[in-house]
C-alpha cells in the first residue's frame, strides 16, 4: 500500500472516530493513536497552547518534553510562525529540543482556530528525511479535521 493510500485510510478512520465527539482531547488522543499505529512513527502527539507555552497533550510513544516556549524548538517555531515545518535532520535545526536522542527527523503541523494556533501535531521518526510533501499535505488535513 502506498503512503497516499495509507493516509486515505487513516483519515477515514480518524473521521469515523471523531464523528459526533466534541471533546478536543479525546479526538487528539484517537487521532494520535491512528497515525502512530498506521505509520509506526517514533513519536506522535500534540502540544496544546496554554498561555505562553505549549503543554504536552495526548501522544503515543516514549516520554516527552512537557512544556515548550513559543519560538523554541521545532514545535515552538511552528507555533510562532503559524505554519507546518518539516525537518529532514533534527541535528541541523538550530535550537532543536532533543526529548529523545533517537529522533532523527520531525514534522510539526499547527492546528488553527479563529486565525490563531491552538495546538500543534508533532511527529518524530527514527529515520532522517522521513517526511515529505505528502506527509505535510495529509497531516494538514488531519489538523483541519480536529479544528472544525
Amino acid at each position: 500500500m502506498t503512503k497516499q493510500e495509507q493516509y486515505t485510510l487513516a483519515i477515514q478512520q480518524i473521521e469515523a472516530v471523531i464523528a459526533g465527539e466534541n471533546d478536543t482531547i479525546a479526538n487528539m488522543a484517537n487521532s494520535a493513536a491512528v497515525l502512530h499505529q498506521t505509520f509506526g512513527f517514533w513519536w506522535t502527539g500534540f502540544y496544546i497552547v496554554r498561555g505562553e507555552e505549549l503543554v504536552l497533550g495526548p501522544f503515543q510513544g516514549p516520554v516527552a518534553c512537557t512544556r515548550i516556549r513559543k519560538g523554541r524548538g521545532v514545535c515552538g517555531t511552528a507555533w510562532e510562525q503559524g505554519r507546518t515545518i518539516v525537518v529532514p535532520d533534527v541535528h541541523q535545526f538550530k535550537g532543536h529540543i532533543a526529548c529523545s536522542s533517537e529522533s532523527q527527523s520531525e514534522i510539526v503541523v499547527p492546528l488553527m482556530a479563529d486565525g490563531r494556533v491552538t495546538a500543534v501535531l508533532d511527529i518524530d521518526s527514527r529515520e532522517t528525511a522521513a517526511f515529505d510533501d505528502t506527509d505535510r499535505c495529509r497531516l494538514e488535513q488531519v489538523a483541519a479535521l480536529l479544528t472544525r
